[in-house]
Parts: structure tokens; sequence; C-alpha cells
């Protein structure tokens, strides 16, 4: 592993011819070497007035080493001279990062100047000692209502959020960076992986618009670009949210989408250089590459990062090898659900499938442990009872069972929620409600005080205090 970022070198030193281009297969190039550099070293090579970067991945003998190119190698040729890199592959570091937009190497990706520092972070690098690392046993509020009572963040923790297109998952990742700066008054770091050029087009002008980019740092690398970038990408942003956490000790927000397009860029890279496939054709490296990154999400005593991670579900099978080991290493697990959102109901969340390890009365409180558990039976009991209301209606029900399902129905769109960044859109305010009034309400609507409302009523606002006073 590369050393401690403190001791990387404050500029790069000359440029030193280390070798030449042996064989160039794609994005893997072989490199003949007069001394073997380290794994993980970066050697650079010159064309035009272009610079390519070639990351050391596999030493084939005592002169010959086999690298992926963080580059198109279009241009490319056997015989091109290779210049030592000076060090492993590192990005620049200041205060003025954020509100920027950058690419693998911190390199503008905004049309703005670039960040002029004498600072640089290894991308690749340990985690923490485990000496400096503190547990992650406090509540991370976002104001949003179906989070923070039944599956909320772990401060410092980690939470994957599954689901497909068109669900809300980019909004809601954008809502989750304007809660942090408004309640916590941190900062966001979004890691772009495989994303579309349109995507992420799209969401950097989003951003803009909401007015959370000042507070934000974006870092692509797009679906286009090699599979050496969108493997280290992710990393990039990772070393970025160490640096605001340990140097200007602020309360970061990790967000990634996707994480399984860096597991594929793994398994891309691990083609590449020869290895055999296998968990159903997945890289022989996966769970270790999965915990490089997860491991340094970690709290310290200088700051916390707590990451929200998308992930796409293969042929939406839990079970795949990727989403298992990704799995493992979550502390909370939000479900978008398609069917949430064909319905209107956003944020998309399925309030029955979704977990968390904070849902503990050690944790909560026996009063919101209590409240989330009645919410959750006063759901499940409207869900088992759905396919008799579709054939039969609701004259079949007993009055116990009919007052159980109007109850839930007007649960279910109270937990729905207006976003904040998404006001200049739908001309509707955002809502931010504290867990204290998400409680009051709950417990309103399970005592049946709220049974006279119509459930338009109870859709999308925030909490129920008008409600509460006419009643």
């Amino acid at each position: 592993m590369p050393p401690n970022p403190s001791a990387a070198p404050s500029s790069p030193p000359p440029q030193t011819v280390a070798g030449h281009i042996l064989e160039v297969h794609g994005p893997v190039v072989d490199i003949e070497c007069e001394r073997l550099p380290p794994i993980h070293w970066c050697l650079r090579s010159h064309l035009d007035h272009e610079t390519y970067t070639f990351e050391v991945h596999q030493h084939l003998d005592e002169h010959h080493v086999r690298s992926i190119t963080l580059h198109s190698t279009a241009g490319l040729r056997r015989g091109m001279p290779v210049y030592d890199g000076g060090g492993f592959l590192r990005v620049p570091t200041s205060r003025e990062c954020l509100g920027r937009l950058v690419n693998v190497f911190g390199e503008p990706l905004d049309g703005k100047a670039p960040i002029v520092t004498s600072e640089y972070r290894n991308v690749v690098q340990e985690p923490p000692p485990l000496s400096e690392m503190i547990g992650a046993k406090e509540i991370l509020r976002t104001g949003l209502k179906v989070i923070d009572l039944l599956c909320p963040f772990v401060k410092g923790g980690k939470t994957g959020l599954f689901g497909g297109a068109g669900v809300g998952k980019t909004v809601l990742m954008m809502e989750f960076m304007h809660a942090i700066a408004a309640i916590y008054h941190g900062v966001s770091v979004f890691a772009g992986v495989g994303e579309r050029i349109r995507e992420g087009h799209e969401l950097w002008h989003s951003m803009q618009e909401a007015g959370v980019m000042e507070q934000t740092l974006m870092v692509f690398g797009q679906m286009n670009e090699s599979p050496g970038v969108r493997y280290r990408v992710g990393l990039t942003a990772l070393s970025y949210a160490e640096y605001l956490r340990d140097t200007l000790q602020k309360e970061v927000l990790f967000l990634m989408d996707n994480l399984f397009r860096f597991v594929q860029a793994g398994s891309e890279v691990s083609g590449l250089l020869g290895r055999m496939p296998a968990m159903v054709g997945y890289q022989p490296t996966l769970l270790t590459e999965v915990a490089e990154l997860e491991d340094r999400i970690v709290s310290t005593q200088r700051g916390n990062i707590t990451a929200v991670q998308a992930v796409y579900v293969p042929a939406d099978d839990m079970t795949d090898p990727a989403v298992m080991a990704i799995l493992s290493h979550l502390d909370t697990v939000v479900i978008l659900s398609r069917t949430q959102a064909a319905k209107g109901f956003y944020p998309a969340v399925d309030p029955l499938l979704s977990t968390s390890r904070m849902m503990d009365r050690t944790f909560l409180g026996e009063r919101h442990y209590r409240v989330a558990v009645e919410v959750r039976k006063v759901l499940a009991r409207y869900k088992e009872l759905e396919d008799i209301i579709n054939l039969l209606g609701m004259e079949e029900l007993s009055e116990e069972d009919r007052k159980i399902v109007l109850r839930a129905r007007k649960l279910q769109r109270y937990l729905t929620q207006p976003f904040f960044t998404t006001a200049t859109h739908t001309g509707i305010a955002g809502q931010s409600v504290p867990l204290e009034e998400v409680l009051d309400d709950c417990e309103a609507f399970l005592r049946g005080d709220f049974d006279g409302l119509t459930e338009e009523q109870c859709y999308m606002r925030g909490s129920m205090k008008e409600e509460k006073k006419s009643s």
C-alpha cells in the first residue's frame, strides 16, 4: 500500500525515463522498465501535448510490468518512452475544492481554473488506525419522515440505496446533501462512478439550481472512460472526503452512484489482467475490493464520514455475489420501490423492506421504537388485506380491519414529503420535519385522531400541526 498521504511530495520530481512501451492491448499497456516500480505506481507518457497515465498492476518479470491506462490509448505506439510519474495516483486538496466538479486526477471539469495547492493526497491508501476510529452509535437526522422513523441513518455509518431507474434515487441523494448542510452545517462529496454523461450533466445543473453545490464536491468518472478510471474514481472521491474530515474537520456526507458500477469496473480490470473469474463471472478479488473501499468510510475523533451508496441490483436478485458483498458492510438498507413511485409516493421508500441496525430500543429509545413497530404493523396488515380488497371490496372486511386499512392509507400518504431540491419544479415548498413531530403525528394516526381527514389532506406535506389544533 502507498505511504501516508502526508508523506507525499508537495511537487512532482523531475521526469526521468523509466522505460518504453512494449505492447498495447486495449486499456492494458505492457512496459519494459530498467527498474521495477512498486505496484500502483504511476508512469506517464507524452504525445502531442497530451499526457497518458498508467497505473502499475502486475510485475510480469524482472524488467516488465503490466499497467492499466487511465486515458484512452488512441495514439500510443510501441517503443514510446515512459517516464516516472513520481508517486502513486494522488489528487490536489485544498479548501477551494468545495463547489467544484473534477475528474479522477482532481482536474476541473467545470471550466474553472485548476485547484492550486501544495497539498496532495494518495488515492489508494490504508484506513485510519483502529486506535483513531470511533464507533458509530448516533443517529443522523435527515428531516425525511419515512427515513428518520423506519430506517434511520447511522452517523458515520454506511447506507445502501437500492433502486432502479425512475424511482427518485438521484433526487433523494440531493435531498440528503441539502439536509446535511442545513441540519449539521456539513459538506458533501458525490462520486459519479460510471455516470452517463447526460445524467451527470443534469445532476450538476440541478444541484446548482437547488443551491447545494457550494458545499459539495463532485468527482466524475463517466461511462465512456476507461475501466481504470471508473475503478479509481470512487477512491478519489473518498480521498477528498477523508481530507474534509481530517484536515477541515467537517461533517461529511459521501454519496456514490453507483457502487455496482465500481464492482463492474473492477471486474473489467481483473479480466484485462488475465485473472480467472470466480462467482458468476465476477473477479476473484471481489470481497477484497469492496472491503478496501468500505473500510475507509469510518468516523474518527476529527469527524465523521456518513456514506449513502446507490446500488443497482442485477435482475432484482438480492443474492447476486456483488450485492451480497456490499450488503455485509451496510448499517442501513433503503429499498426504493417502483410500486411506491408509480403511486406518486415520494420518497419511494418501501417501509416494510427497508431496515437499519439502529432499529433497537437501545439506540432509538422506547417511544421511537414502539411507534415504528406499530406503524410497520399497521402497514403490514394493510398489505395482507390488499388482495381481499381488490377481489371483494372493503365491505367484506371487519370493522376493525376497515379502520386499519383507512389509517394505513393515510399513514402511507403522510410519509410522503415535498423536497427542497425539487421546489423550483413542483412549486411546493420543501419540508423538513423533526423526529419528535413525526412521532406525535404517527401516534395521533394510530389512535384515530385523524380518522376524519381525507387522504389528500395527509399527502405531500410536513407535520400535522394545524390539523391537531383544529381537532
